[in-house]
């Protein structure tokens, strides 16, 4: 599996960056590649499952993703078993300024005909998606509410 480790400081409180993330229709606001979320549904864990169309390398992949552990202003996990399958870890954390998340993705790619060039492309392309998610959330919370320095 391939994965990719991201933090960011957000100037917004842990509360409210959380319960933003908690709604999974919030995701193509923020997330350049997550093209539509649908069938978002609650889960007995707090969470939600939903369905997803994602576009990696010019391909649109869909899938499904649910909420596997939840944890008040500190931690969501996602593992999506179709589509693209994937983990994702959000950990969340109050400090000072705002709210500190520390991004794990871990994921599988299924291209084999396109061998090891195109992966090598692919996963820095995931790793650029990365950022950028993570630099458009910042912008997004901190737009609305900014926090002092």
């Amino acid at each position: 599996m391939a994965k990719i480790h991201k933090s960011i400081l957000i100037h917004a409180p842990v509360d409210k960056v959380f319960h933003y993330l908690t709604d999974p229709r919030n995701m193509p606001e923020f997330w350049p590649a997550m093209v539509e979320i649908r069938n978002v549904t609650p889960n007995p864990n707090g969470g939600t499952n939903f369905s997803w169309v994602y576009k990696m390398a010019g391909m649109h992949f869909e899938g499904e993703s649910q909420t596997t552990e939840i944890v008040p202003n500190s931690l969501i996990v996602t593992h999506s078993p179709k589509g693209i399958e994937s983990t994702f870890r959000w950990e969340f954390e109050s400090v000072k300024n705002g709210t500190q998340i520390n991004l794990e993705t871990e994921y599988k790619i299924h291209i084999p005909l396109l061998g090891k060039l195109a992966e090598a492309v692919i996963l820095k392309q995931n790793e650029h998606e990365a950022e950028t998610t993570l630099k458009n959330l910042k912008d997004r919370m901190e737009i609305e509410m900014p926090m002092p320095a």
